[in-house]
């Protein structure tokens, strides 16, 4: 007997505002997702090397650590895992961000509606629910 079971989207939100960081993390609970938050590249690599994710939403410029070095653990670590990289600077602006990470999906402003960066997250969970 099969039965139909629907995972649960596990989301890593590695942003330096906690303001910005608990909008997108009500919305996406909302949405049904399983959310942590990180504030730094040390609880970002700390909660990678204990939990497992499906999608990180990851701050290109973190005040405390390297975007694309918890990009890089990531891709290590959990190589299944897709980073949806936010920023509110112009740096990679060019797409370029995509021949640094391997894990890069997506690359957003920070003042995305987070409706859409919530349909961005369903996206890439669906594309690893189907993979």
């Amino acid at each position: 007997m099969t039965q139909n079971m629907v995972q649960t989207t596990r989301v890593l939100i590695v942003e330096s505002s906690p303001e910005l960081a608990k909008v997108w993390l009500r919305h996406l609970e909302r949405q049904g997702m399983e959310c942590a938050y990180a504030a730094s590249q040390q609880a970002a690599v700390a909660h990678l090397s204990d939990h497992t994710v499906d999608i990180i939403i990851l701050d290109l410029v973190i005040e405390d650590g390297s975007a694309l070095a918890i990009a890089d653990y990531a891709n290590y670590r959990q190589p299944k895992a897709r980073v949806i990289f936010v920023t509110n600077t112009s740096f990679f602006s060019d797409g370029s961000i995509f021949a640094h990470s391997a894990n890069a999906r997506a690359f957003v402003q920070s003042g995305t509606p987070p409706e859409d960066l919530a349909a961005l997250v369903a996206y890439y969970g669906q594309e690893l629910s189907a993979g």
